[in-house]
């Protein structure tokens, strides 16, 4: 078992569906997708200290199987405690090269309401 292997836990993929209110407009409702292996940590880099003095939301890396086609603005919950994240890059930008003997990706995301 690997380090990042064992770092990893259970996540859901949240998707966003808008429904009929049943008098001309919509409710938008989030519904639990696929359950997948991820770990997430927080990034406590000094360049997102700066940027959270300055506004941005905390900042976290999250490193998957590159099976996890993780998309901008994706949402995704970890079950172990609920708590949602909102992807902030596009997962084909880091990921390892196909002749490693380990496959992953990884994004940046965000605390996230919904």
């Amino acid at each position: 078992m690997s380090l990042i292997s064992s770092a990893m836990e259970d996540v859901v993929l949240l998707e966003k569906r808008s429904v009929s209110d049943g008098e001309g407009g919509f409710i938008v409702e989030w519904e639990e997708g696929a359950v997948f292996q991820a770990a997430i940590t927080f990034d406590t880099s000094i360049e997102s200290r700066v940027a959270e003095v300055q506004g941005v939301k905390s900042r976290y890396t999250i490193t998957t199987s590159k099976n996890a086609k993780l998309e901008y603005h994706d949402v995704i919950k970890r079950l172990s405690d609920e708590k949602i994240f909102r992807i902030t890059s596009d997962g084909d930008d880091k990921q390892t090269p196909n002749v490693a003997s380990f496959q992953f990706l990884q994004v940046t995301a965000e605390e996230y309401k919904i």
